[in-house]
């Protein structure tokens, strides 16, 4: 059974940064594709990052964002950059089996997190 646990969310300003984080137990980040995925108030769950070789983003955070894997601590993270109001959302971790941006492809989830970016 794989669990995931993210932590890093906060309160920011527009432009600030944050590097949201996610712990991972069960099976080994380097065998699963780990995405990263957010819901805004009123919205769908949406595709962030994701990560197996390689990391690859939604056209809405290329460019500011950035998806990593640890494999000797067992993490993935997300290290956001010049965020913007829209950002703001709850922030899930994700692992899934392919690489898949689509969320019903991933099997195990966070709890999420808050990230909260302010004007």
């Amino acid at each position: 059974q794989v669990q995931l646990v993210e932590s890093g969310g906060g309160l920011v300003q527009a432009g600030d940064s944050l590097r949201l984080s996610c712990a991972v137990s069960g099976r080994t980040v380097n065998s699963l594709t780990m995405g990263w995925f957010r819901q805004a108030p009123g919205k769908e769950r949406e595709f962030v990052a994701r990560i197996f070789w390689g990391g690859s983003y939604s056209d809405s955070v290329k460019g500011r964002f950035t998806i990593s894997r640890d494999n000797a601590k067992n993490m993935v993270y997300l290290q956001m950059n010049s965020l913007k109001p829209e950002d703001t959302a709850v922030y899930y971790c994700a692992a899934g089996r392919t690489y898949s941006t689509h969320a019903g492809d991933f099997d195990s989830w966070g709890q999420g997190t808050q990230v909260t970016v302010s004007s």
